[in-house]
């Protein structure tokens, strides 16, 4: 390309006949003397994650816009499937195996009348199926990685899309209810409101060889996720009439009769509200939504982080080849790429956590038919398969 225009500059006419092609090509070649300027908002998981993810890519100045006021600990802990694990250690350099707790074996229960039938098992021998970290712990680790790094961080409240003028492309890690979102999303998002709390905890425990677990009780789906060898997390979804029973009662007495054990101990017990929102604004100019802004899910399939992981590892990959090309990101559609490669993969997972949850909510009518219908998953090897394989990889190929 530089020789052809070189060669027409050569020619008398050359500002005539390709006025365009010439512009074009001098204001590319300005541009590849600066990095372009990418600002995330946000110092969460996701909004942390992407920050260090990008900086990764030549050719960009990546800062990291926080609140001013500090947020209390996190003591939640998340899983994430084994691809999803291979991306964090990629962004990271290298990753502390310690902090993640690996599962070879994850069980599906489901309740009925006395007993809890154990219609669905994934098992593998040589490579780990998820790992659960907890979220404080990990969230260290990335502020470090950050500061090593030395990426620029402002503190300070953004208000107006306005403020954020100056960069090159703006991504908005803002959780799922900032009034930021107002200005972007212009078309109807699928919302359900489930009327339902997650009640998530640490349980400390004595058992042997405990496995990462979904029970589908009649009160609502309680997974167990081991993060040591003594420890783990639950995440109980029920109702939000709950709360007016004596809970700290209820969840002990429950942990214990699943897990068939007298003697465990619970701490940094805490709930939240369960809804689901997808939305179908991505962008809008050279503003992007990032993290729960997208998509808020059920918590029965465990994939809310992981859809997150798999958005940046995609945005990742797309501003790699834009930048690559030595192309200005304003002039180009990688935040159009970025939508279209993510968002039926995002819609259609949580639609299909929806209606798995609603399949195992309680129904009078459909009860008596599921026992049938789970003895029967539990046969099916090739269903099994590509169950693992979503869990795994997501639905793109």
């Amino acid at each position: 390309l530089k020789n052809l225009l070189n060669y027409l500059k050569s020619l008398y006419s050359y500002r005539i006949v390709l006025p365009t092609f010439y512009h074009f090509y001098e204001n590319e070649k300005n541009f590849k003397m600066k990095k372009q300027k990418i600002c995330i908002v946000g110092d969460g998981l996701s909004g942390l994650m992407a920050t260090l993810a990008l900086n990764k890519l030549g050719g960009l100045e990546v800062y990291l816009i926080s609140k001013k006021n500090k947020h209390s600990k996190d003591k939640r802990t998340t899983a994430i499937s084994a691809s999803n694990y291979e991306f964090f250690n990629k962004v990271l350099d290298k990753i502390d195996k310690k902090l993640f707790w690996p599962s070879k074996n994850i069980d599906l229960f489901y309740e009925i009348k006395d007993e809890n039938m154990n219609f669905l098992n994934f098992n593998e021998d040589r490579k780990n199926l998820m790992y659960v970290f907890e979220n404080d712990k990990i969230k260290e680790i990335l502020i470090k990685k950050k500061k090593k790094k030395k990426i620029k961080t402002f503190q300070k409240e953004i208000n107006e899309i306005k403020d954020l003028d100056g960069y090159d492309l703006k991504v908005l890690c803002l959780g799922r209810s900032s009034k930021l979102y107002n200005s972007i999303i212009n078309k109807r998002s699928i919302n359900k409101d489930y009327k339902e709390i997650a009640i998530t905890g640490y349980v400390k425990h004595n058992l042997k060889n405990l496995n990462t677990a979904q029970y589908f009780l009649k009160e609502g789906p309680l997974a167990i996720l081991p993060f040591s060898k003594n420890n783990f997390s639950f995440v109980w979804s029920v109702n939000r009439g709950f709360l007016k029973k004596n809970i700290n009662l209820l969840i002990k007495s429950k942990i214990c009769e699943v897990l068939k054990t007298k003697k465990i101990q619970i701490s940094n017990q805490q709930s939240f509200p369960l809804v689901l929102n997808l939305n179908r604004t991505y962008y809008k100019n050279d503003i992007l939504i990032l993290g729960e802004g997208l998509h808020t899910v059920h918590p029965v399939a465990g994939q809310g982080f992981n859809l997150v992981l798999r958005d940046i590892n995609k945005l990742q990959e797309i501003l790699k080849y834009y930048t690559g090309l030595g192309l200005s990101l304003k002039t180009t559609q990688a935040l159009e790429d970025f939508t279209i490669n993510r968002k039926s993969e995002n819609i259609i997972t949580g639609i299909g956590i929806d209606l798995t949850r609603n399949f195992f909510k309680q129904n009078k009518l459909l009860d008596p038919f599921k026992e049938t219908i789970l003895k029967n998953i539990s046969k099916n090897n090739t269903l099994k398969k590509i169950s693992k394989f979503i869990s795994n990889q997501g639905l793109s190929i």
